[in-house]
């Protein structure tokens, strides 16, 4: 399914409002004078308040599981406003999909 391709700029955050950057090794492909995003890219999550009885639980990195299927950057998809993605804790444990909020809106991808 076609949707907008995300690029360094794009506001995301995790399930409990923790703010997504994104650290992309992609030099050379820019939208809007970003560059853009793919699968392999570093998620770093900040600011995650999320905790289990008590004890703080946040969400540090996410990790795509459905990115595009058309459109690659250096061999690697890049990531769109509709792909599926899932935050994880240190230990690994799944969190919650990470909720994209803003993103370009020139070009599209599937």
């Amino acid at each position: 399914m076609p949707g907008f391709i995300l690029h360094v700029g794009a506001s995301m955050i995790c399930p409990h409002g923790g703010q997504v950057s994104v650290i992309s090794s992609n030099t050379r492909v820019t939208v809007n004078g970003q560059q853009i995003v793919t699968a392999t890219d570093n998620f770093m999550i900040a600011g995650c308040i999320f905790n289990i009885s008590g004890a703080p639980h946040p969400c540090i990195i996410t990790k795509w599981i459905v990115s595009s299927t058309r459109v690659f950057i250096n061999g690697q998809p890049t990531i769109l406003n509709n792909s599926v993605g899932l935050c994880q804790s240190a230990d690994q444990s799944v969190q919650g999909p990470p909720n994209i909020i803003a993103s370009q809106l020139r070009v599209r991808g599937t």
